[in-house]
């Protein structure tokens, strides 16, 4: 699967937004400073995120993201789609291949391996994610130390 930082950054930060959203919209610095992510990367996703309808944005003092729909409403998948990021293993057109125009022997192995990642990834919400503990230990270790 081609899952590149960017995908995994987008998947963290979402999260993280829908972890400290019940106090209102969730700036992009605090999410900076407690997932160690650059903003001006940030930056980049949630203009991405909020095109797509994943996240919404309010200006202003005391303003941020929050999310477009419930936590049960969006996959890992959504989120990872959103800021232009495949769920391919390979892509045979896409140009890196010595196959040219013909479908190369296993192809329809890394196409099968690919749909089972999207099935997978379509399958886990954000309240699946949110409900774990040990997801819970690290959001209460994470504040611990944004708070110091």
């Amino acid at each position: 699967m081609r899952l590149t930082t960017k995908g995994r950054y987008a998947v963290t930060a979402v999260l993280d937004l829908a972890l400290h959203q019940e106090n209102g919209p969730v700036s992009l610095a605090a999410i900076s400073e407690r997932q160690c992510i650059s903003l001006s990367y940030l930056e980049q996703l949630f203009a991405k995120l909020r095109r797509n309808n994943i996240v919404s944005s309010t200006r202003g003092p005391g303003g941020g993201y929050k999310l477009s729909s419930g936590i049960d409403e969006i996959s890992i998948s959504d989120i990872i789609l959103a800021v232009d990021e495949s769920c391919q293993v390979v892509d045979c057109n896409d140009g890196d291949s010595d196959c040219g125009e013909y479908q190369c022997l296993t192809h329809d192995l890394w196409q099968e391996l690919s749909n089972e990642i999207r099935t997978f990834l379509d399958g886990i919400t954000l309240s699946e994610i949110m409900s774990q503990e040990s997801v819970a230990s690290v959001k209460v270790r994470q504040d611990n130390a944004v708070n110091l």
